[in-house]
């Protein structure tokens, strides 16, 4: 079992620069191609791949770059817009980053002449991470090292402000609980906010520490995933805050969780880079050992795609993808 759940990416793709995030577009674009962007230390990339898993006429992949933008600076984050569109005319592609002066930006661009973009400031500490709306995609939230998640508008005027306890380290937003904000901290509590009313909800706890990535299970929102020191560990809302499982990983620290867009019990968690390779596991919850093992040289960021199950992770001038089984 072991030898044959290790194994090389089944696609790599080169890259101009070193990739510090990659993001498939969850969202359906109207094109038969996925979206992808990827960020790197100065720039953002914004590509389309086909793969031989949905087209019998590809062979492996098929990747295109479809613009680069000059970001002239350390993209930590990059989150999509519902609002790109391939279909339309002009096409719309729209996304916001995170970066390393703690400013969000958003791009919208018709791959043409229109390439605009807005700095949101506010934060005061680095950003973890950031989410559109998922339906109407007119709002952005973003969480920060200086305890807060922040809501804003796309003029970049800040709705809500929820004060945190610990740095915020993951948002999600669910497209079946719209007026929901999944919110993880790194000292291991997870709060639901209702955007309404502006209060917490519901809280979840790690027991573990640091919690460094959280996750909203998009096939069934009663399951959120972590990853809080060596473990992934998986809660059930309606029964307890406490975890429903979890299970030392990472022997170097585990960094990201990422629920399967496809397969409600199948995710990926990642090691800590800095060691020269970045381990990435793939687990399904039949299984007591992960079901694909695979690294990457100072492997980062994590993300499925939208209808394969099929994730991809950012390296040294290289995107990696990996193929799994349901």
């Amino acid at each position: 079992m072991k030898q044959d759940s290790s194994r090389n990416a089944t696609y790599t793709v080169d890259c101009e620069d070193y990739v510090h995030v990659v993001e498939f577009n969850p969202f359906d674009s109207g094109d038969i191609g996925s979206l992808i962007a990827y960020g790197g230390n100065n720039y953002v990339v914004i590509g389309t791949c086909r793969f031989q898993e949905e087209d019998a006429e590809v062979e492996g992949i098929q990747y295109e770059t479809l613009r680069t933008f000059h970001h002239g600076i350390r993209v930590d984050a990059i989150a999509w817009s519902p609002e790109t569109r391939l279909d339309a005319l002009p096409p719309q592609i729209r996304f916001c980053t995170a970066a390393a002066d703690r400013k969000l930006r958003l791009f919208t661009s018709d791959l043409q002449d229109k390439n605009e973009y807005k700095i949101f400031d506010g934060h005061s500490d680095y950003i973890n991470d950031l989410v559109f709306a998922p339906k109407e995609g007119q709002d952005i939230a973003s969480v920060s090292d200086d305890h807060t998640c922040r809501v804003w508008d796309l003029e970049g005027n800040q709705k809500a402000c929820f004060v945190l306890c610990s740095p915020g380290m993951s948002v999600c937003w669910h497209p079946e609980e719209a007026f929901k904000l999944m919110v993880a901290e790194k000292n291991g509590t997870i709060r639901f906010y209702d955007l309404i009313t502006q209060q917490a909800i519901l809280s979840l706890k790690s027991e573990q520490m640091p919690l460094m990535s959280a996750h909203w299970c998009l096939r069934n929102t009663l399951k959120i995933g972590a990853v809080a020191g060596n473990d992934w560990i998986i809660w059930d809302i309606t029964r307890s805050s406490y975890p429903q499982d979890k299970r030392p990983v990472h022997v170097d620290r585990a960094r990201l969780f990422r629920w399967s867009k496809v397969n409600e019990n199948l995710f990926a968690t990642t090691g800590y880079p800095g060691k020269m390779t970045s381990q990435l596991l793939v687990h399904h919850l039949g299984h007591p050992q992960p079901i694909l093992i695979g690294s990457a040289a100072v492997g980062s960021g994590l993300t499925w795609h939208r209808s394969l199950p099929l994730c991809a992770v950012g390296g040294d001038h290289k995107l990696f993808f990996w193929v799994t089984e349901m």
